[in-house]
């Protein structure tokens, strides 16, 4: 049950709390405020740093003790997670499973995952499994409580659905997974014989009675109930395959690489988009373990501005039939960034230039979109595929595909080449950057039509998808659903490539930028000037925080 949690020991090399590290001692007094820096989850930073900062940092400052208390919970717990771990692999007695180090656990931006090895395991070659579970301070689960136990349901449904739909999607082993509230599912190979002669029956009774069938994990009631939910997978082991990310950077200009590389990713978006889905969502899970798509769209974005307290006024239960009716609630996300961030806009020019652009999109949205697909077709997509969740061999073969908890059904027209395929950022791709990168995309497309041929014809032309794309990069809608998906970026983006497309760059460009601001940003909203006002005092209370918090040396705990 869970009770009180176990007294530990000593806490481990690697775990330290950051709000007892060594503070910065200046030698000078006077710039005692200067010097002075603050933990972050990757390095430090001075106030002054911060201050420049167009995220909210008084949440990111609070991150390292948030973490710091949620791997202390882990580990208070460890012996629960062993158990359930044996539990999901069908260990025997002489099987014992381990927790690795705590310098051996992977944080990322929204999970940590922690390996655990077993001892003496005879049913398979591999010395350890990957535990995974989200991080809540990440996800939004204190402004929207259920927020991590939605992202666990759709990536584990995510799993589901491409091992029965998508078998050539290369995906780690999926061994089990579990939800707040004690229910777990795993696979029937490692279930208990009786469990898996009722599931069975279960099923054949939904398939006579032609009910929806359970999914192919066998749900079962753990007695140690945490308060996290968790998947377990394999551990990808360097071994079997390296991140893309360790060797890009070096190799991305080889062609014998990039060919297989885009040969590979070409494979897998074909075989996502091959079945044409009813609406825009993501796949879920519920308490019968059956899967339906009928999750909002879950791309990372909405769950970073909940984290942040920023309301996306989309909810959980909310899927799409047009795909006019998501581009309307993407912009309106946008909206509330500048309402609710606290400094969301630097100054009144910056203000009026973000309102300005955010109605120019909404303007646009007609020239970048198309009215035929408008009620689809609607496509699988993955929403975060970069150079860190993708594996391959040496010779960038693809082996695996990880991460898969941001995908989801999206229109077909926002299927596109990966931006990072030069090794820039997608608004770095500017001048001879952006030449470097036309000519990659015309690569890549060309590589996706002849895989794209390969396939079965489920569509209206054998280079249905490929045509989209080009016609996509040929109106710039590469540009506008880049900007449309990126709180941070849409400005920059509008900036460098959608607002040049119907208004030509001259030598008096800012002038006229300032021009447009100051005429289109009053259409925005009745309240825009209100709004701005709003936001430049909301501004000055977070500077105010931000030098309290440096005063005081961290968040108080």
């Amino acid at each position: 049950m869970n009770g009180a949690a176990p007294e530990i020991g000593p806490v481990p090399s690697g775990l330290r709390d950051p709000a007892n590290a060594p503070a910065d001692v200046p030698a000078n007094e006077a710039s005692a405020s200067k010097a002075l820096t603050l933990p972050l989850l990757q390095g430090r930073t001075t106030l002054a740093e911060a201050l420049e900062e167009e995220e909210n940092m008084l949440f990111r400052l609070a991150y390292p003790s948030q973490r710091f208390e949620f791997f202390l919970w882990i580990l208070q717990h460890r012996k629960d997670f062993e158990a359930i771990v044996s539990y999901h692999l069908s260990l025997a007695a002489n099987e014992i499973c381990r927790f690795g180090e705590v310098g051996e656990w992977k944080h990322g931006s929204f999970n940590v995952c922690i390996p655990i090895y077993i001892d003496n395991w005879s049913k398979s070659p591999r010395r350890r499994v990957l535990l995974r579970v989200p991080l809540p301070y990440k996800v939004g689960e204190s402004a929207y409580p259920g927020n991590a136990n939605e992202k666990l349901r759709t990536e584990a449904a995510t799993f589901v659905w491409i091992e029965d739909n998508c078998p050539d999607v290369p995906i780690p082993h999926l061994w089990g997974f579990g939800f707040p509230g004690g229910q777990s599912f795993t696979r029937p190979e490692n279930a208990p014989f009786g469990t898996r002669i009722i599931w069975h029956l279960r099923r054949a009774i939904s398939s006579f009675l032609g009910s929806p069938l359970p999914c192919r994990y066998i749900s079962y009631s753990r007695p140690n109930i945490l308060e996290h939910g968790y998947l377990i997978m394999d551990y990808i082991e360097t071994s079997d395959a390296e991140m893309l990310s360790e060797t890009w950077t070096n190799l991305y200009q080889s062609q014998d690489l990039r060919v297989n590389l885009f040969r590979d990713l070409s494979r897998i978006i074909l075989s996502l988009s091959q079945l044409p889905l009813p609406r825009i969502g993501s796949w879920t899970i519920d308490e019968r373990g059956v899967l339906t798509l009928a999750n909002r769209p879950l791309i990372h974005q909405f769950q970073s501005l909940e984290n942040e307290g920023i309301p996306t006024n989309i909810a959980r239960t909310l899927t799409y039939t047009t795909a006019d009716a998501y581009y309307i609630d993407l912009l309106a996300c946008h909206d509330n960034r500048i309402r609710n961030q606290p400094n969301s806009i630097v100054d009144e020019k910056d203000g009026r230039a973000q309102m300005a652009n955010l109605f120019a999109m909404r303007g646009l949205l007609p020239h970048f979109t198309s009215r035929d697909l408008r009620y689809g077709p609607f496509v699988f997509n993955l929403t975060d595929l970069h150079g860190s969740n993708i594996f391959v061999d040496c010779d960038w073969h693809i082996k695996y595909i990880i991460d898969l908890e941001w995908a989801c059904s999206l229109p077909i027209e926002m299927l596109t080449p990966p931006y990072w395929i030069t090794n820039r950022a997608v608004d770095e791709l500017e001048g001879d950057e952006l030449q470097t990168f036309e000519k990659a995309y015309q690569d890549f497309t060309d590589i996706f039509e002849e895989e794209e041929k390969n396939f079965s014809p489920t569509y209206s032309s054998a280079t249905y998808r490929t045509d989209i794309m080009r016609r996509g990069w040929k109106i710039g809608n590469f540009w506008y659903f880049h900007a449309l998906k990126s709180p941070k970026g849409l400005f920059n983006l509008f900036r460098q490539h959608v607002q040049p497309i119907f208004e030509s760059r001259r030598d008096n460009f800012t002038p006229h930028v300032d021009e447009f601001a100051q005429m289109v940003s009053p259409y925005w909203a009745s309240d825009a000037r209100e709004a701005v006002v709003a936001k430049l005092a909301d501004k000055t209370k977070y500077e105010q925080k931000l030098r309290e918090l440096f005063e005081k040396g961290g968040p108080v705990q």
